[in-house]
Order: structure tokens, then C-alpha cells, then sequence
């Protein structure tokens, strides 16, 4: 699949069949995610893969103690993956002297690039499922829940999950009957959403470039165009 086409058809998916999801398919996945970049190389983030039914299960019981999700087609997901970052390893790693920040203080980053970084990770695996011709929903973790999760599954302190990504092979059927965002609110175009020179600064043309023959990125409400 060109990359390109990739991107295009990149969506969230809400329901899922119960097909399984071939082992190798399953790897090739995980090594994509792996390819993400990280501040340093610190490479701060892991992932907790779910394949097991009975994991699987207890994730859903953890996550979702009131059973919002029970009997959904979401929950038919045959692998979930929960990308989880670690301040600790980009702190130390900084602290080394090809670095020079000795003294481990938070306040030297703008932002926290290990939730950042871990975010690339998960964008990667989402391209990734697409590749595969798969589906995926990422999604958080209640803060109410996070507590559960971490104690059913042996989570160490250090490291934070950022959400959940549930794969598995679309039903497309009970997919297109989903209440979404997408189907209300349309995606901005790139024009919306850049600043060329200065911020305020129109971006002129762009769409105009981007709308093109043969770009075939989809703006509208159509299949194409990802939440």
C-alpha cells in the first residue's frame, strides 16, 4: 500500500469482528511501532500487548467497571496495546555527559517529550494496522481506572499509559452505524490550520495544492476522511 493511501484511509474503528489476527501480523505491528522516534534515543516507552482472551477480558473489567462497553463490538478486538512512557529514562538519559543536565530537572523541558515521543510510537502503530488492513481505536484510560489497570497487569510506577489502542478487522457494517465525531464535524483543511511567515498569516493556495489531481486526500465526510 502507498504510503500515501495509508494516510488517507487512517480512521478510527469502533467495531470489530472476531476474526483473530495472525501472529506474524501481529509482530509486524509492534516492530513498526518500534521504529518511533525519542529525545536522546531515550527510547522511554513500552508497550503491554494483550492477545490472550482472558487478558483481553480483564483489561475490559479493569477499564470499564461498570460495563459501559459490555456486549459492544469494540470489545471484540483481538489484540489491545497500552503505550506507556517513563520520565525517569529521559531524565536520566539527559543527566549523561554527551548531555551535560546533571542535576534531572523537570523544569529544563518545555514539554514532556516522553509522552510525546510515546504518542509517535502509537501514531506508528496506528499507520501500521492500516498497512495491515486492519482497525484500530485509540483511546484513554479513565484516571479512575488507571489504578486497576496497573494492579491487574503489573504496571510499574515509572511508567504511564497514555490510552489504549484496541486492533482487530473491521465490521464494517456495524462501524458505519457508529454515532462519531466525523460524521458531524468536518475535518479543517490544511489553509485552517497554517500560519506561513507569521502567525495570523493566511496559508494561500495550500488547499489549493493540496486539492490537486491526484491527491486524493479527502476532506469531506466520505470513508476517506479520518477522526
Amino acid at each position: 500500500m502507498e504510503f500515501q493511501d495509508v494516510i488517507r484511509k487512517r480512521k478510527m474503528v469502533r467495531a470489530f469482528t472476531t476474526e483473530p489476527i495472525a501472529p506474524e501480523v501481529g509482530e509486524r505491528l509492534l516492530r513498526a511501532a518500534n521504529r518511533a522516534p525519542s529525545a536522546g534515543f531515550s527510547q522511554g516507552y513500552a508497550m503491554l500487548v494483550l492477545e490472550a482472551a482472558e487478558d483481553r477480558s480483564a483489561f475490559w473489567k479493569a477499564m470499564d467497571p461498570e460495563g459501559e462497553y459490555e456486549g459492544t463490538a469494540l470489545r471484540n478486538a483481538q489484540l489491545i496495546v497500552i503505550p506507556c512512557s517513563n520520565k525517569d529514562i529521559y531524565l536520566d538519559r539527559y543527566a549523561r555527559p554527551d548531555k551535560g543536565w546533571t542535576d534531572r530537572d523537570e523544569a529544563r523541558w518545555p514539554v514532556p517529550f516522553w509522552h510525546i515521543d510515546t504518542g509517535m510510537l502509537t501514531m506508528l502503530l496506528l499507520l501500521a494496522v492500516v498497512e495491515e488492513d486492519l482497525g484500530a481505536l485509540y483511546f484513554g484510560i479513565p484516571p479512575e481506572s488507571i489504578g486497576n489497570v496497573r494492579a491487574e497487569f503489573g504496571i510499574p510506577a515509572e511508567f504511564t499509559p497514555i490510552g489504549a489502542v484496541a486492533i482487530g478487522h473491521p465490521d464494517e457494517d456495524r462501524d458505519a452505524r457508529q454515532k462519531t465525531s466525523r460524521k458531524t464535524i468536518k475535518r479543517r483543511t490544511v489553509e485552517d490550520i497554517t500560519h506561513r511567515g507569521r502567525w495570523g498569516t493566511a496559508a494561500a493556495g495550500a488547499d489549493a495544492v493540496a486539492t490537486g489531481a491526484g491527491a486524493g486526500t479527502g476532506t469531506g465526510t466520505g470513508t476517506g476522511d479520518a477522526e
